[in-house]
């Protein structure tokens, strides 16, 4: 993660970071070195179990942040696709390039782009 130059590799992939996500990142990281400010974890997210080695968070632990909410991961990243394919233009090779989708997933949410970009006339009122 680069915060100066607003970019995250995730799984090799460098992704631009907006302005929401740059605070919540900075954020999150101040209260990550308050807590546990001598941690040699590398990973971005820790928890009171992790915080002491250098494994990653268990699937266990994502899920858990999120029970009780409608938010879920697969929901969360499915929003992502859908909003990087309005925001970049509904492009399947973009959106496969950039998060590692298949083919079929990366057109399917093009489509769903492009839809709501371009509204197909015939169902407009008149």
């Amino acid at each position: 993660m680069n915060l100066g130059d607003r970019l995250i590799t995730v799984a090799g992939r460098h992704r631009r970071l907006d302005d929401l996500t740059l605070k919540v990142l900075g954020d999150y990281l101040h209260h990550r070195r308050t807590r546990w400010p001598d941690t040699d974890n590398p990973h971005l997210l820790v928890s009171t179990r992790t915080a002491y080695d250098t494994r990653p968070v268990t699937d266990y632990f994502l899920s858990n942040l999120f029970r009780g909410h409608n938010a879920t991961l697969d929901r969360l990243r499915a929003d992502r696709w859908l909003a990087e394919a309005l925001d970049r233009g509904p492009d399947p090779l973009h959106l496969a390039a950039v998060f590692g989708i298949s083919t079929a997933t990366a057109i399917r949410y093009a489509n769903a782009a492009r839809s709501i970009l371009e509204p197909d006339p015939e169902q407009q009122p008149p």
